[in-house]
């Protein structure tokens, strides 16, 4: 099978998995709060419910030592998610959703490790690394694709329901098509690290700064909708910052799989990055349609991509030991992911809103790119690009 079709089947698998199967709870947010399922607190600790189960099925992912058993963690994880997004539709409360919601993050994070070793192994057998990189542009399509479902069925008046009925169809589709398309992981021989191997200082600040992402930027990009909905008080423009949110995503992707291989810059753009979305997250904070516009902006245009340049970092800092370090740092962003929506639970229960947890989640992104900033005299050592971030995953 060609390349770029087992690519496509990549993507589309990421698209089912992470935009609909993790992202789509954002556009929901507004319906189930105003349709009384749950209040503004409850949804953060249902979203942190989601982010739980995202952890615990990437530590599970990562210890699928043979092809066989990853293979049936991708397989298991892109049909769940579409019946778990289906089930969702008569489901009403609290207690149901957050379910549901632990069992698609433990459903998409297999796919997600899963096709992330499979996607970069192919690209880079094929000498088009950068191919494997525009994979990740996936999830920000779900995330438009989720959000102009959205924009159009609220045009219409419909409920929550409707909407987790039409993500659900849309994830069949996707699965449908990708399923018979999805390359098969092969058995990869992987030198075990020496033991007792001390890894550079740089990378336990790598560490500390991608928890901080993972905290950082999961406020914005879980409550984006409810906030633009409070804003404009149920106005159809409130539905297009969503979707907004994902182009601006994709276009990051796009700029760093396209952008040179120079010494340092893996770790100057990354720092950018970080600056970047934490103004972002700030500015979700001001009032009216510039402060929101902004936070789109600068926020979802270093969605991805900042991923995509902590894990080059990672392998240029430590290329003996990138699988075990992809590990830990997946663990450390989920972490992250996981406090997130629990700050804001607080933040809303203490204060009413979501400004002191933006103010908390865009300083922890600033001191992330303080952490980078203190290695920077580092040389990197092995730098490769990012297309070879997974070379080090074993589900390949």
């Amino acid at each position: 099978m060609p390349v770029p079709i087992r690519l496509i089947a990549c993507f589309l698998a990421l698209l089912v998995a992470m935009g609909v199967g993790r992202f789509a709870l954002t556009p929901q947010l507004p319906h189930l709060i105003a349709e009384g399922q749950v209040s503004l607190t409850g949804a953060g600790l249902v979203a942190a419910a989601n982010y739980l189960g995202y952890l615990i099925g990437a530590l599970d992912a990562f210890n699928a030592r043979s092809p066989r058993q990853a293979r049936f963690r991708l397989v298991l994880g892109l049909w769940a998610t579409v019946l778990l997004t289906l089930a969702s539709v008569p489901v009403e409360g609290f207690w149901p959703h957050a379910v549901l919601r632990f069992l698609l993050g433990v459903t998409s994070a297999w796919v997600l490790v899963v096709v992330t070793g499979l996607s970069q192994r192919i690209a880079a057998e094929s000498g088009r690394p950068r191919l494997g990189s525009l994979v990740f542009a996936g999830p920000a399509f779900g995330v438009m694709l989720t959000g102009l479902l959205a924009l159009a069925l609220n045009l219409q008046g419909q409920g929550s329901a409707t909407l987790w009925l039409a993500f659900g169809a849309l994830a069949l589709l996707l699965t449908l098509v990708s399923h018979p398309l999805l390359p098969h992981p092969q058995p990869v021989a992987r030198p075990a690290d020496p033991p007792f191997r001390r890894r550079p200082r740089a990378l336990h600040a790598l560490l500390a700064a991608y928890g901080l992402v993972g905290l950082g930027y999961i406020i914005p990009a879980t409550f984006l909708s409810q906030m633009a909905a409070v804003r404009f008080q149920g106005q159809w423009q409130a539905d297009l910052f969503w979707p907004a949110f994902g182009l601006a995503a994709a276009l990051g992707v796009v700029v760093v799989s396209l952008r040179r291989q120079r010494p340092g810059g893996t770790r100057r753009a990354l720092v950018m990055a970080l600056w970047l979305q934490a103004a972002g997250t700030l500015a979700c904070a001001l009032p009216g349609l510039a402060g929101l516009s902004l936070g789109v902006l600068l926020c979802g245009g270093p969605f991805l991509a900042g991923m995509q340049l902590v894990m080059q970092y990672a392998r240029e800092l430590d290329p003996h030991g990138h699988s075990r370090n992809v590990g830990l740092l997946t663990a450390a962003f989920a972490l992250g992911q996981l406090t997130g929506p629990l700050l804001a639970a607080v933040s809303s229960q203490l204060s009413g809103g979501l400004q002191p947890a933006l103010y908390v989640a865009g300083a922890g992104l600033l001191l992330a790119g303080a952490l980078m900033l203190g290695s920077w005299g580092r040389k990197p050592v092995g730098a490769n690009s990012f297309a070879e971030q997974a070379e080090g995953l074993h589900l390949r």
